[in-house]
């Protein structure tokens, strides 16, 4: 086990009918409230009229910024960023999903800098502060309501880059499973291969003596992979729901990755075809995956037995250790596809002429990756393995 710190300040307010708890929240703390959300789903559900009652009772100032997109938007960053700043707001609170929850963290570094927001994203400069973020979540995929990233696309690359900072951590998130009822199929698993993809980063490493993260790790894709079976019959099964919610936040708090090497590389192969031609986060995870496993397994063909006979009870009998390992990848895809994730680029229709110019981007810095260094040619390899 390696050496660590582990932060996370976040307060989360878990439950049915717990969107009653942000009068508590922000009572007596915030009266400037930027509300950012995408489209109109929460003004359908009834959520954006509930907060709004909310906000209005405690005689908020309340301003609004919706559109964002699967894949947020730079320039929807920019202009939350001019009317942070116009209107001097205390807090940002972002009402939706991962994409909403990240753009919020943009405009909330980004009202407190002098400079470009992107510059973050670039490695041109540091987070110092922000502008306080709250999440009322209403798709658990991304665990961005508790994490240290965010993601944002700058249209005129593509680029697709990320922020890692403990300081851009919300302030709270209210988790409701009853806001997730709604959600299409398409969506909810996409959410959970996002979440399964967020465990994998962790579980694949060359550390050694991790057993207790190695459990929790392998406990948590169980109940995920059991719960998207159930939600798979019964979309309407608030207990499955609760359970995947849960799920995605302990998946990227950083708990799971304690005292361990982690790595992604696939997050960052997967991002390019996001960039690229728009695709949702969790399919692109989905289409990468399998892929990355198929290139790396033999780099340590111990852990992916370990994947295959944990989580997905792969038998050993006479079986040699790479058959193990190969079957367990195998369980994955089958299991994707059984929730209707695409694992092939053909699946999802996307073209296959741009691998050199994405492989480039995903090793801008010359390198990639930590359980495999890839090169530029080793990540065209993989694009190549997931047609």
């Amino acid at each position: 086990m390696k050496k660590f710190k582990f932060y996370c300040p976040t307060k989360i307010v878990f439950g049915e009918g717990s969107v009653v708890q942000l009068r508590n929240l922000i009572t007596g703390k915030y009266k400037r409230i930027l509300l950012h959300y995408g489209g109109g789903s929460i003004k359908k559900s009834g959520l954006y009229h509930e907060i709004i009652g909310i906000l209005k009772e405690l005689e908020c100032e309340v301003y609004e910024l919706s559109g964002v997109e699967p894949n947020p938007k730079l320039s929807l960053v920019y202009e939350g960023v001019k009317l942070a700043k116009e209107k001097d707001i205390e807090l940002i609170l972002a009402v939706g999903g991962g994409s909403v929850i990240d753009s919020a963290k943009a405009i909330g570094i980004g009202a407190r800098y002098n400079g470009d927001v992107w510059d973050f994203y670039t490695g041109k400069s540091q987070v110092k502060e922000t502008i306080p973020v709250g999440v009322v979540l209403t798709l658990p995929a991304t665990g961005s309501e508790a994490s240290m990233g965010s993601v944002i696309t700058k249209e005129d690359g593509p680029d697709k880059l990320a922020v890692n900072d403990d300081i851009i951590r919300p302030e709270f998130a209210i988790m409701d499973p009853l806001l997730t009822l709604t959600l299409p199929d398409k969506q909810t698993f996409a959410g959970v291969t996002d979440i399964l993809s967020h465990i994998f980063e962790r579980y694949f490493t060359h550390t050694s003596n991790v057993d207790l993260t190695d459990h929790l790790c392998e406990a948590t894709m169980k109940t995920v992979i059991k719960n998207a079976y159930i939600l798979k019959k019964d979309p309407k099964d608030i207990a499955a729901r609760a359970e995947i919610m849960l799920s995605g936040t302990i998946a990227h708090n950083g708990i799971l990755g304690m005292g361990r090497e982690d790595d992604w590389s696939s997050h960052s192969i997967a991002h390019e075809l996001s960039a690229f031609y728009g695709t949702t986060h969790g399919r692109s995870l989905g289409i990468i995956f399998p892929a990355w496993m198929k290139y790396v397994y033999k780099e340590n063909i111990n852990r992916f037995v370990q994947f295959a006979t944990n989580v997905f009870e792969v038998s050993v009998v006479n079986k040699t250790l790479e058959e193990v390992a190969l079957e367990g990848i195998n369980s994955l895809i089958t299991f994707l596809k059984d929730i209707g994730v695409p694992t092939s680029l053909s699946e999802e229709g996307l073209p296959t002429d741009n691998f050199d110019l994405m492989a480039e981007k995903a090793v801008n810095d010359g390198s990639l990756g930590e359980f495999k260094k890839f090169t530029k040619e080793d990540v065209v390899k993989i694009y190549d393995l997931a047609k």
